[in-house]
């Protein structure tokens, strides 16, 4: 078994495991800022932040303007002499009264609940940090940081306001009320949070340097070597063992069953599809008479309007986003059992849009939650959610699913050749 020695004064560099290609790439601790990335694949590994103060300062600012944004009315409209006010729980809530709690669910927890628990999360490792010893829980938190952040949709909802009062200023005199400016505030403070953190500089901080296994080279892979990297923390250790004994997650040299798990996610995916595109995404009743509207009537209502650029956003994120993602998962899967050579940049680039574009496809249904939760009128006009909406947002949950159960390594293993350049290039 390798034993491990840690990195001296006269040597100030890692090796970090890259956990999309699984190349053993050599950190220079030296470097003051910037990310470094994979030579291969281009995957950020670290940045720097030995004494980061303002990632919890904007945390702590964003769960203010959250607060905030639950205590005051968030849109407001006026139609025929009747004014009414929604807040941003009222999306949720409405959801609930028209037997819809999954929807409910959904909305709360995308935009409110899992947020908040990141923000408090990042508050109270940083707290830890500056404590003599470590707080409770704030190891446990740091390995549940990255799994909560792909599940937080706070700037989708943003976008998703924006795109209702295209929809409904025909219909309503529409104001912005107090809510909706510290609700984007939060949006935009947990963006700017989520792209400062990076988890490998977090247990640096929380543990000290990580052990480096003895004989271990860069430029090759942590498998080819009989080591396995801590998707968590990065720390390298003998291939075989199943928890790190750094941070303690869970390791796995390539996840167990991976292509069967996303190709059961995407067939589920499809399945939802159907009625997901044929069955109302919601039902507008007006003085006794129903008008239900599907996904495809929506973009065709834009259209007859004129409002091309807003069509085209749902069209692109209700319709092309979900099928393309499946056609592209489809593909990736095929691809981590081919033998012939492939472009990899662009495989990694098809994974990682994939991964990436999935939460924007909520879109339709932050809409939906927004609309029924303003247009509660009696007979004179009321909104409803439709059975379409519960079906797309499973669509989309499992598309999510699908594409962050697949492991990328796959792809490479099939790769015989290894580029010549194995230095990590410094990105300012």
């Amino acid at each position: 078994m390798a034993q491990d020695s840690p990195p001296t004064a006269h040597n100030q560099t890692l090796l970090l495991p890259c956990h999309e290609c699984d190349l053993v790439c050599e950190v220079d601790l030296r470097q003051e800022s910037g990310w470094l990335q994979c030579p291969r694949c281009r995957h950020p590994l670290m940045r720097q932040a030995q004494s980061d103060q303002l990632t919890p300062a904007l945390a702590f600012t964003a769960l203010i303007l959250l607060g905030l944004s639950l205590l005051f009315p968030y849109i407001g409209f006026e139609k025929n002499g009747i004014e009414r006010a929604m807040t941003v729980t009222d999306a949720a809530w409405e959801l609930a009264v028209y037997h819809h709690p999954s929807l409910a669910v959904i909305v709360i927890a995308t935009i409110i609940v899992i947020p908040a628990l990141y923000l408090l999360s990042i508050c109270w490792i940083h707290l830890s940090l500056s404590a003599r010893r470590h707080l409770p829980g704030s190891l446990l938190l740091a390995r549940w940081l990255p799994r909560m952040q792909p599940w937080m949709m706070a700037d989708v909802f943003a976008i998703a306001a924006l795109v209702s009062l295209v929809k409904i200023v025909a219909m309503a005199h529409i104001q912005l009320l107090s809510a909706f400016w510290t609700f984007s505030g939060y949006a935009l403070l947990l963006l700017i949070t989520v792209t400062r953190m990076n988890t490998v500089s977090l247990w640096q901080r929380l543990l000290g340097n990580l052990q480096q296994p003895a004989a271990t080279r860069s430029g090759l892979t942590a498998r080819s070597q009989g080591l396995i990297g801590c998707q968590r923390c990065g720390q390298l250790q003998t291939l075989g063992s199943h928890h790190c004994h750094r941070c303690h997650s869970s390791l796995h040299d390539r996840h167990p069953l991976t292509l069967q798990r996303v190709w059961a996610l995407l067939i589920t995916a499809i399945l939802c599809c159907f009625p997901a595109h044929l069955f109302p995404i919601m039902t507008t009743t007006s003085l006794g008479q129903n008008e239900p509207s599907t996904i495809i009537a929506g973009v065709m209502l834009f259209i007859r309007h004129g409002d091309w650029p807003i069509a085209l956003i749902i069209f692109t994120a209700s319709v092309l986003v979900p099928f393309g993602k499946i056609l592209a998962l489809g593909w990736l899967c095929i691809a981590s059992r081919r033998r012939d050579t492939l472009d990899m940049k662009n495989q990694m680039a098809l994974y990682r849009i994939t991964e990436w574009v999935g939460r924007w496809s909520m879109i339709d249904v932050f809409v939906v939650a927004i609309i029924v939760a303003l247009f509660q009128m009696g007979n004179i006009l009321t909104v409803t959610p439709g059975v379409g909406g519960v079906a797309f947002s499973a669509v989309v949950i499992f598309t999510m699913l699908a594409a962050h159960q697949f492991d990328p390594r796959l792809i490479w293993d099939q790769q015989q050749k290894l580029p010549p350049n194995t230095q990590p290039e410094h990105q300012p």
